[in-house]
């Protein structure tokens, strides 16, 4: 469907034109005076200095060309030539009535189908999720999913921390805690153990031993080192070992990604792109990008018209090993070769940058990457507690994201109405439901690269700019629906009619401007966008709610065109939530 203000401008742009004048000075904005009119244009003032009259003058010939129009209730010139519209009932219930009957609510398929890419992930193997894994694991999966929602051939990509130091790290405190393992003797030609020689719990306690150890003994940080270097040159004993703490880590991995409704299509690591490191160094060395500095292998990506200092990147150390950046322009070099996509998109701490500044110049330089391939950095802020500092427990330690779910869904469940007659399973999964939206609206409501206070009470709460006030939202539509149903047999099968109210009036404004959102959301890859939507709709409708008594009105146009103005608020809506990955309770 098209956009309700892009088919109203075309319209106005058509009066501009008959009347001689550019079409594109016809286009249409919201009113930022909602209390005088709905949609504004400003082409009058536009068209008045080249066209060497007044606006007030290009208006007025504007109104009489548009006077006999049915898009519109009414429209006038007001001060110096702003052009005031407000659209006529009778097309704006045309236009929900073509939503209600859209699967997707009125939003169309791209007619540009891009194949995209989203990094969103950056777990490392070895380690627990913990809170600063939140925001890249909630954004991304908003982003992935309102652009597959239109239509675009989305792939998700966890991108694990795989290969690197704390690996070797890993092995070597196992070789100190057992020394006598297979793995490390370097003359075992026998099949390796299936099982690994630790469990997923034991593997939590084992990296941050060995990190602290290695940081305050440089003999042990030498030795992790080398690990790393003997495990990235295919040391038999360490890959097997490396692939029991790989297996047990995605295991565990799924399963907290999993409680958030987070989804990966690829479950790919640095290790993936190991093979295609040497093709691409001798890629890199044969067309002279790359020059030595200090025995380090770089590639100079400054700019003349940099304001700034961007220093070179680091290919390979001076030992011949590599880094995050290697992995991560040997990453861009697979996928373009795997998926050809047209867009890749990171989400990633924006304290990273530099550093992806520096990898997209270089793949752009090198030509690893075409100039018709967007690349794209989501950089977001931190997550923080009350006293402005990141989240931390009580205690001062890193918070593991697991706790931080059960914390906020034991919150929710504390505000559930017990007296409603939920049996304690139906408790459970409501409070964790709840807890989810609470959780994730509460993170992306937020402008993505913003810090921001992340406080359970408020989050959790049933009122206000909160997951729960969402839900409750729903959960309350569904209840007026079902009642309907109930007396009436009302199956949703009848038509929105003209509004009796301003706040029915109101409602229907902000229904229509679903797609616009959707649309810009995706533009912008910015999901408080559809949050901010999502809020003043609710609010719009509980409005509404309060002003009319749905289920008891006598008059049966009325009152069925109002029970099917809340069956698209509340399609609406449900779409909304599960394009955040928030999923809706029966009751509350």
């Amino acid at each position: 469907m098209e956009k309700l203000i892009k088919i109203l401008s075309k319209e106005v742009s058509d009066a501009f034109e008959k009347c001689g004048y550019e079409s594109y000075l016809g286009s249409l904005t919201v009113s930022d005076r909602p209390d005088l009119c709905q949609f504004q244009c400003n082409g009058a003032l536009t068209a008045a200095k080249r066209y060497k009259k007044s606006p007030l003058q290009i208006a007025n010939e504007i109104l009489n060309v548009l006077k006999d129009s049915c898009s519109f209730k009414d429209i006038s010139s007001a001060g110096p030539g702003f052009i005031n519209l407000n659209v006529n009932d009778s097309m704006l219930a045309d236009y929900l009535n073509m939503m209600n009957r859209d699967e997707k609510c009125g939003c169309d398929k791209a007619n540009n189908i891009l194949t995209i890419i989203v990094d969103y992930g950056g777990a490392n193997v070895a380690k627990p999720l913990h809170v600063g894994h939140i925001r890249a694991a909630v954004i991304g999966e908003a982003i992935k999913r309102i652009s597959r929602f239109l239509g675009h051939n989305v792939i998700g990509d966890v991108h694990l921390g795989d290969w690197g130091l704390q690996i070797g790290m890993v092995i070597t405190e196992l070789k100190r805690r057992m020394p006598g393992l297979p793995y490390f003797d370097e003359n075992y030609t026998g099949e390796y153990p299936t099982d690994a020689p630790f469990t997923i719990s034991e593997l939590e306690e084992i990296y941050p031993t060995a990190s602290a150890f290695a940081k305050n003994n440089e003999d042990a940080m030498e030795e992790a080192r080398k690990a790393t270097f003997e495990l990235q040159a295919g040391r038999k004993g360490y890959v097997a070992l490396w692939r029991h703490i790989l297996n047990g880590s995605v295991k565990d991995l799924k399963k907290v990604y999993g409680s958030l409704n987070v989804e990966f299509d690829l479950w790919l690591g640095e290790s993936d792109c190991e093979k295609y490191i040497d093709e691409m160094v001798k890629y890199l060395k044969e067309n002279n990008y790359t020059y030595e500095s200090q025995g380090a292998l770089v590639v100079d990506v400054a700019k003349e018209s940099d304001s700034s200092v961007i220093p070179p990147v680091m290919i390979l150390k001076s030992d011949g090993s590599s880094l995050y950046s290697t992995t991560d322009i040997a990453t861009i070099w697979q996928r373009v070769e795997d998926y050809n996509p047209d867009m890749i998109i990171y989400v990633v701490d924006k304290r990273q940058d530099m550093h992806f500044e520096q990898v997209f110049r270089c793949v752009k330089k090198t030509g690893i990457a075409s100039e018709n391939l967007s690349l794209e950095f989501i950089g977001f802020g931190t997550m923080n507690g009350k006293d402005g500092k990141p989240f931390k427990t009580r205690e001062g330690g890193v918070m593991k994201l697991q706790d931080l779910i059960e914390t906020i869904q034991s919150s929710v469940l504390d505000k559930l109405d017990a007296s409603k007659g939920f049996s304690e399973e139906e408790m459970g999964d409501v409070a964790r439901r709840v807890g989810l939206s609470a959780l994730k609206y509460g993170d992306l409501s937020n402008q993505v690269t913003k810090d921001y206070v992340f406080d359970i009470e408020k989050f959790s709460s049933f009122e206000g700019n909160t997951g729960p006030y969402i839900l409750y939202t729903i959960v309350r539509i569904k209840s007026i629906l079902n009642k309907a149903c109930s007396k009436e047999k009302y199956c949703g099968s009848d038509l929105i009619q003209k509004p009796y109210s301003q706040c029915e009036l109101d409602l229907m404004l902000k229904l229509s401007k679903f797609n616009e959102t959707i649309e810009f959301s995706f533009l912008t890859k910015a999901p408080n966008k559809l949050c901010e939507y999502m809020y003043d709709l609710s609010n719009t409708f509980n409005k509404f709610y309060h002003s009319n008594r749905i289920i008891s009105e006598e008059n049966q146009e009325k009152k069925s065109s109002w029970l099917c103005l809340s069956s698209l608020t509340k399609k609406v809506l449900e779409t909304s939530v599960e394009l955040l990955g928030i999923e809706v309770p029966d009751r509350m």
